[in-house]
């Protein structure tokens, strides 16, 4: 009898080692630490076993990409390095060994976290863009993702403007608003303010034709670097007229450049990236609508572009338009604190851009210095902070949430659809290898019951951890 008990007991719950699983959590003290899969016991489902996380086969969206954005003062604070420790950053970031990100972002000109004011042509009234050069990104911008190609040859990118070139827009100014203390801080005054709903660009054909030849200049520029650019955001932001780099533009307008300007440009001149209606921060549908209900602007429009406010209205894009793909293109970028809280709640738009159709999330700033502190006073957070004086480098929480989902799941990779609750996602590669990543935030560990392809696990979870498992 005792040996039929034994017999059952292996039956019911064993080891799953010899299936190759993997299991890497993370928590506070002790980040990316692989934990022993004997610690993964299957479990015959029961009435008194319940399934707490139940992964189906059905496939849901592609996923295009994990990545983050290169931006000026990423590669100031990354030239503070030793040739040797830039190496090990960017390898942390791009290797496949590492954090493998696959879909970067790039500004086109000037951003909130850029060096200062500049764009690809700041000769006024150069319409026919004579004077367009990208001279200062070859010294910053292009290093940065060049080293990135070094690690990861395949690795994507997409663009998007802060600002046009101040010569383009009605306050003749790159930033939109003053800031709170005076006008000092950019040089705006009062009058020059441009206030939203209103367009900050010249509406005007001869302001439109340059920029859409702005544009195609800039993607042609960067093919000769070497760096295709996969997809442009036609604008960061347009709902807002921000202190920094901006352009506020009515969904009105934006569609019209779109429509009647940039697409034919594009065809004309034979320009293969994709354009999306990005990176939109309100969660307004009737602004998206402007665009993607205009047959004659929609068929150039490839995809939308969704941060911050944006996340209210991916729910509703995902269902309305589901042949165009979407991305989170910009993560909410906190305060600076560089805490466990914040890549909580960083997991939190994860999870829901994730579950509600996203092809990709970007992560914001890769690299700062640790400061977190812009050229124009905000300071922020990011997934590496670099002290310029001693050289020392820190990870954040943030790093190794994304690289829960970076490290695993490969472009090419789809998400499945799963049970209710925000703690858990789950995604399918291409190899077939299941991917469950599970967060625990209680204080106290617990004990998941996981059921994945007929099978069910049980886990027991680090109190306040990140976790991934590979089936």
């Amino acid at each position: 009898m005792k040996l039929q008990i034994f017999i059952c007991f292996l039956f019911v719950v064993y080891s799953l080692h010899a299936q190759n699983v993997e299991w890497i959590s993370t928590t506070n003290d002790s980040p990316w630490q692989k934990e022993k899969t004997t610690n993964i016991k299957r479990v015959k489902h029961s009435a008194s076993i319940p399934v707490d996380i139940e992964i189906s086969n059905e496939k849901v969206q592609y996923i295009e990409g994990i990545g983050g954005c290169f931006n000026e003062m990423g590669w100031d604070a990354m030239m503070s390095l030793s040739p040797q420790q830039r190496d090990q950053v960017m390898n942390n970031l791009f290797s496949q060994e590492q954090s493998n990100y696959s879909y970067c972002r790039i500004p086109i000109g000037a951003s909130d976290y850029g060096l200062g004011f500049y764009s690809l042509n700041d000769v006024a009234e150069d319409f026919n863009m004579i004077n367009f050069n990208i001279h200062r990104d070859r010294y910053i911008l292009i290093p940065y993702i060049k080293a990135a190609q070094k690690i990861h040859p395949e690795l994507k990118i997409f663009a998007s403007p802060w600002s046009p070139p101040a010569w383009m827009k009605t306050n003749n100014h790159y930033a939109s608003n003053m800031y709170k203390n005076g006008t000092d801080y950019n040089g705006l005054p009062e009058e020059k303010i441009t206030e939203t709903p209103t367009t900050a660009f010249r509406m005007e054909r001869g302001y439109l034709r340059a920029y859409a030849l702005y544009f195609t200049k800039f993607i042609q520029a960067y093919e000769k670097e070497g760096i295709t650019i996969n997809a442009l955001h036609v604008q960061n932001e347009p709902c807002s007229n921000q202190i920094f780099p901006s352009c506020n533009w009515r969904a009105e307008d934006l569609s019209y450049f779109i429509g009647e300007f940039l697409g034919p440009k594009f065809e004309t001149e034979k320009i293969h990236t994709d354009i999306y209606f990005g990176t939109i921060n309100t969660g307004n549908i009737a602004y998206f609508k402007a665009a993607l209900d205009n047959k004659h602007v929609a068929k150039y429009i490839q995809g939308i572009g969704l941060q911050w406010d944006g996340k209210r209205a991916i729910a509703t894009l995902h269902q309305e338009y589901p042949q165009l793909k979407i991305m989170q293109t910009e993560s909410e970028c906190g305060n600076g604190s560089n805490n466990w809280e914040a890549a909580e709640y960083t997991w939190g738009l994860i999870n829901h851009y994730m579950k509600n159709g996203a092809n990709l999330y970007a992560y914001w700033n890769m690299i700062l210095d640790d400061t977190g502190s812009s050229m124009w006073g905000w300071v922020q957070n990011s997934l590496i902070s670099i002290n310029k004086t001693t050289g020392k480098v820190r990870y954040n929480p943030e790093y190794y949430i994304m690289k829960h989902l970076s490290h695993y799941v490969s472009p090419g990779s789809y998400y499945l659809k799963s049970s209710e609750g925000n703690d858990h996602l789950a995604f399918v590669n291409p190899d077939g290898k299941i991917i469950v990543v599970v967060v625990n935030k209680e204080n106290t560990n617990k004990t998941v019951n996981i059921s994945v392809q007929n099978q069910e696990f049980s886990i027991e979870l680090k109190a306040k951890s990140f976790n991934t498992i590979k089936f």
